[in-house]
């Protein structure tokens, strides 16, 4: 397994940890290998809902989701998923940080 498949299952790991159990335990399901013809249909339709997320039913989180799903089985995938999520991390962290210190110093 690449250095690149490492980090998603890890990516992914820490999301099922956070997210509510019935929707981990979905997640954990469509992971597995032999899930893969669901997967990848799955992945697709959510990124074209996510592109399409100025209709009522559909949203933006969508997108990354969809590239999540697709990048377990499609290589040239990974190291792009991977950092765009390092990175929105990263500024999801700064950012409530941010709000935090203003909050606290009264601004």
């Amino acid at each position: 397994m690449s250095k690149s498949a490492d980090r998603l299952n890890r990516l992914f790991d820490r999301l099922e940890r956070r997210i509510p159990s019935l929707a981990a335990t979905w997640l954990a399901r469509v992971r597995r290998p032999e899930a893969r013809l669901v997967r990848i249909p799955l992945g697709i339709l959510l990124v074209l809902g996510g592109i399409f997320s100025f209709l009522p039913v559909l949203g933006i989180w969508m997108l990354p989701l969809g590239l999540l799903l697709l990048a377990l089985d499609l290589i040239f995938l990974q190291g792009p998923v991977n950092t765009a999520v390092l990175r929105g991390g990263r500024w999801w962290t700064n950012w409530q940080r941010h709000r935090r210190n203003r909050k606290r110093d009264g601004k």
